[in-house]
Parts: C-alpha cells; sequence; structure tokens
C-alpha cells in the first residue's frame, strides 16, 4: 500500500505533453478553520507552511479525457502570494501554460465502491493530486531544461 503522503516529483511535460490552457485560480479553503471562525480560512502547505491555491486549468493533449474522464485538471500551487497567469500568447484566448516543480500525490477514490460482499465489481480508481510551485507560459520551463 502506498502511504497518502507520498509525492512524486515528475516533469511538467509528463502531465501536460500539450500544454493546458488557463481558467482561473482561488484560495483553497479549509473548512475546519473557517467553521471555527478563524481569520484566515486558506489551507496551508503542510511541509512548507505556503498558502495553497488552485488553479483550473484544461488539458490540451488529445488523449486526455479518452476513456471518459475530464480534460479540466486542478493543479495546487504554493505560494505565499496568488500566482498570475501569464500573457495569452494568442489575444482573445486563454493563456497556455506548464507548470514548474510538478509533483503527484496519488490517493484512491472509492466514493463509486458500493460493495460490500466480496469478490465484487468495484468502481474505485486510482487518482491523482497535481501540485507545483508556479504557473509559466508554456515552453519556458521546458526548454530551460532542454537547453541546459
Amino acid at each position: 500500500m502506498i502511504p497518502g503522503s507520498i509525492r512524486v516529483p515528475v516533469a511538467s511535460e509528463l502531465v501536460f505533453p500539450e500544454g493546458a490552457l488557463f481558467h482561473s485560480v482561488e484560495p483553497v479553503i479549509d473548512f475546519d478553520k473557517r467553521k471555527s471562525g478563524d481569520g484566515d480560512p486558506q489551507e496551508r502547505d503542510k511541509e512548507t507552511g505556503l498558502r495553497v491555491w488552485e488553479v483550473k486549468v484544461t488539458d490540451l493533449d488529445s488523449q486526455a479525457g479518452k476513456f471518459g474522464g475530464s480534460r479540466e485538471v486542478k493543479v495546487k500551487i504554493t505560494a505565499e502570494h496568488q500566482p498570475v497567469p501569464p500573457e495569452s500568447q494568442v489575444p482573445g484566448y486563454p493563456a497556455k501554460v506548464e507548470f514548474t516543480d510538478v509533483v503527484l500525490t496519488p490517493w484512491v477514490d472509492n466514493r463509486k465502491c458500493t460493495g460490500r460482499s466480496m469478490p465484487h465489481r468495484c468502481g474505485a480508481r486510482q487518482g491523482w493530486s497535481v501540485r507545483a510551485s508556479a504557473m509559466v507560459p508554456f515552453g519556458s520551463a521546458s526548454s530551460k531544461k532542454k537547453g541546459s
């Protein structure tokens, strides 16, 4: 069994080989803090203490969502200040982005697992939480690695 706290560092191009279109960025709310009346209910990263922000993007890979999954991905960025998306490469369209210091955390989504007897057909699936340290224009992070 894989512990829930394992974090696997990967290259951004493995998660988003064709890049991603930026949609929005919002603070992640810690509902326990909010319920207790804490003045700052924003979630903090357990390791660094930095604020956690959720960036919604659309995966541009043609294989994304192929088996009924969603092409929308939520990437959590840990930073003290809200991440600002880069300028759009094509006016009137969302910015095409990639991420730096991407880390994946595995988790099991067992909400569809309703079987109580053994054996049973289970609707559980493997999920991945995606975290990063920054959002940059597509091609800027991968070109630095290729050039060095």
